[in-house]
Protein backbone atom coordinates (compact mmCIF):
# COMPACT_ATOMS: atom_id res chain seq x y z
CA UNK A 1 0.00 0.00 0.00
CA UNK A 2 1.33 3.40 -1.05
CA UNK A 3 1.03 6.21 1.52
CA UNK A 4 -1.17 9.12 -0.22
CA UNK A 5 -0.78 12.97 1.50
CA UNK A 6 -2.39 13.99 3.82
CA UNK A 7 -2.96 10.90 5.62
CA UNK A 8 -2.57 10.47 9.09
CA UNK A 9 -0.54 7.63 9.57
CA UNK A 10 -0.21 6.36 13.43
CA UNK A 11 2.65 3.61 14.54
CA UNK A 12 4.28 2.05 17.28
CA UNK A 13 8.15 2.49 16.86
CA UNK A 14 11.42 1.22 18.73
CA UNK A 15 14.34 3.61 17.93
CA UNK A 16 17.84 1.86 18.52
CA UNK A 17 21.51 2.99 17.69
CA UNK A 18 24.30 1.00 15.73
CA UNK A 19 24.80 -0.70 19.31
CA UNK A 20 21.15 -1.61 20.00
CA UNK A 21 20.56 1.34 22.37
CA UNK A 22 16.72 2.47 23.01
CA UNK A 23 17.13 5.91 22.22
CA UNK A 24 13.34 6.26 21.92
CA UNK A 25 9.92 4.22 21.76
CA UNK A 26 6.40 4.59 21.85
CA UNK A 27 3.58 1.80 23.07
CA UNK A 28 0.37 1.02 22.41
CA UNK A 29 -1.08 3.21 24.89
CA UNK A 30 0.45 6.29 23.69
CA UNK A 31 1.54 5.99 19.33
CA UNK A 32 3.52 8.06 17.36
CA UNK A 33 1.13 9.59 14.76
CA UNK A 34 2.16 12.02 11.47
CA UNK A 35 0.65 13.39 9.05
CA UNK A 36 2.45 12.04 5.46
CA UNK A 37 3.63 14.22 3.15
CA UNK A 38 4.48 17.02 5.91
CA UNK A 39 8.18 15.94 6.63
CA UNK A 40 7.33 15.45 9.99
CA UNK A 41 9.40 12.18 9.90
CA UNK A 42 12.82 10.96 8.08
CA UNK A 43 11.69 10.75 4.41
CA UNK A 44 13.36 7.49 3.96
CA UNK A 45 11.34 6.01 6.99
CA UNK A 46 8.16 7.31 5.88
CA UNK A 47 8.48 5.53 2.23
CA UNK A 48 9.45 2.33 3.80
CA UNK A 49 6.22 2.67 5.59
CA UNK A 50 4.25 3.53 3.08
CA UNK A 51 4.77 0.01 2.15
CA UNK A 52 3.23 -1.38 5.22
CA UNK A 53 0.16 -3.01 5.59
CA UNK A 54 -1.87 -1.87 8.53
CA UNK A 55 -1.13 -4.51 11.66
CA UNK A 56 1.95 -5.50 10.17
CA UNK A 57 5.46 -5.35 12.07
CA UNK A 58 8.66 -4.55 10.06
CA UNK A 59 12.50 -3.48 11.07
CA UNK A 60 13.93 -0.45 9.14
CA UNK A 61 17.87 0.01 8.96
CA UNK A 62 18.55 3.10 8.06
CA UNK A 63 22.54 4.28 7.25
CA UNK A 64 23.82 8.33 7.98
CA UNK A 65 22.34 9.44 5.12
CA UNK A 66 19.04 7.95 4.90
CA UNK A 67 18.53 9.86 8.95
CA UNK A 68 20.12 12.67 9.75
CA UNK A 69 23.03 12.87 7.99
CA UNK A 70 27.27 12.13 7.79
CA UNK A 71 28.73 14.22 11.34
CA UNK A 72 29.94 17.12 10.01
CA UNK A 73 33.19 18.66 11.26
CA UNK A 74 32.51 21.74 9.91
CA UNK A 75 29.44 22.51 12.04
CA UNK A 76 31.51 22.82 15.14
CA UNK A 77 32.01 27.00 15.87
CA UNK A 78 33.87 28.10 18.77
CA UNK A 79 32.31 31.71 19.92
CA UNK A 80 33.50 33.65 22.77
CA UNK A 81 30.65 33.49 26.13
CA UNK A 82 29.91 36.79 25.43
CA UNK A 83 27.72 35.50 22.18
CA UNK A 84 25.00 34.72 25.18
CA UNK A 85 23.32 37.07 27.67
CA UNK A 86 25.37 37.68 30.46
CA UNK A 87 22.12 35.98 33.02
CA UNK A 88 22.64 33.09 31.07
CA UNK A 89 23.94 30.47 32.55
CA UNK A 90 25.73 28.05 30.33
CA UNK A 91 26.35 23.89 30.90
CA UNK A 92 28.32 21.04 28.70
CA UNK A 93 25.23 19.09 26.88
CA UNK A 94 22.61 22.60 27.10
CA UNK A 95 20.70 22.95 23.95
CA UNK A 96 19.76 26.32 22.05
CA UNK A 97 18.48 27.62 18.85
CA UNK A 98 20.51 30.20 16.82
CA UNK A 99 18.56 31.89 13.69
CA UNK A 100 20.50 32.30 10.75
CA UNK A 101 21.29 34.79 8.88
CA UNK A 102 18.59 34.00 6.42
CA UNK A 103 15.94 33.29 9.44
CA UNK A 104 16.64 29.60 9.91
CA UNK A 105 16.45 28.06 13.27
CA UNK A 106 19.43 26.36 14.05
CA UNK A 107 19.80 23.68 17.11
CA UNK A 108 23.02 23.84 18.96
CA UNK A 109 24.40 21.94 21.99
CA UNK A 110 27.13 23.57 23.62
CA UNK A 111 29.85 20.76 23.14
CA UNK A 112 32.60 22.22 25.78
CA UNK A 113 33.17 25.57 28.03
CA UNK A 114 37.29 26.34 28.37
CA UNK A 115 37.41 30.12 29.82
CA UNK A 116 35.45 32.55 27.52
CA UNK A 117 35.77 29.90 24.59
CA UNK A 118 32.29 27.93 24.19
CA UNK A 119 32.49 25.32 21.45
CA UNK A 120 28.55 24.58 19.99
CA UNK A 121 27.58 21.52 17.61
CA UNK A 122 25.41 22.34 14.82
CA UNK A 123 25.07 18.90 13.98
CA UNK A 124 21.58 16.86 15.25
CA UNK A 125 22.62 14.34 17.99
CA UNK A 126 22.13 11.33 15.40
CA UNK A 127 24.07 12.71 12.74
CA UNK A 128 26.51 10.20 11.33
CA UNK A 129 24.51 7.05 13.28
CA UNK A 130 22.98 4.35 11.58
CA UNK A 131 19.83 3.70 12.79
CA UNK A 132 17.01 0.81 13.20
CA UNK A 133 13.65 1.50 13.77
CA UNK A 134 11.47 -1.60 14.38
CA UNK A 135 7.62 -0.55 13.23
CA UNK A 136 4.25 -1.61 13.67
CA UNK A 137 1.77 0.56 11.39
CA UNK A 138 -1.24 1.00 13.68
CA UNK A 139 -3.44 2.73 11.83
CA UNK A 140 -4.38 5.07 8.78
CA UNK A 141 -6.69 7.41 8.06
CA UNK A 142 -7.83 10.90 6.09
CA UNK A 143 -6.21 14.17 7.58
CA UNK A 144 -9.21 16.68 8.64
CA UNK A 145 -9.60 19.81 7.18
CA UNK A 146 -8.76 21.61 10.84
CA UNK A 147 -5.17 19.11 11.00
CA UNK A 148 -4.10 19.67 7.74
CA UNK A 149 -4.62 23.75 8.17
CA UNK A 150 -2.56 23.32 11.67
CA UNK A 151 -0.13 21.08 10.07
CA UNK A 152 -0.31 18.16 12.51
CA UNK A 153 -2.46 15.27 14.37
CA UNK A 154 -5.59 16.24 17.42
CA UNK A 155 -6.01 13.84 19.53
CA UNK A 156 -8.77 11.65 19.84
CA UNK A 157 -10.69 14.41 21.64
CA UNK A 158 -10.05 17.36 19.33
CA UNK A 159 -7.68 20.49 19.39
CA UNK A 160 -4.87 20.17 22.09
CA UNK A 161 -2.51 22.92 22.17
Amino acid sequence: MALKDNQVVTIIFTLKDENGIIIEETTKENPFSFISGYQQILPRLEAHIGEMLIGSKKTFVLAPEDAYGEYDDGAIQKVKRSEFPAETELEVGMGFIADSPDGNQMPFIIENIQGDDVTLNFNHPLAGKTLTFEVELMGLRDATLEELSHGHVHGTDGHHH
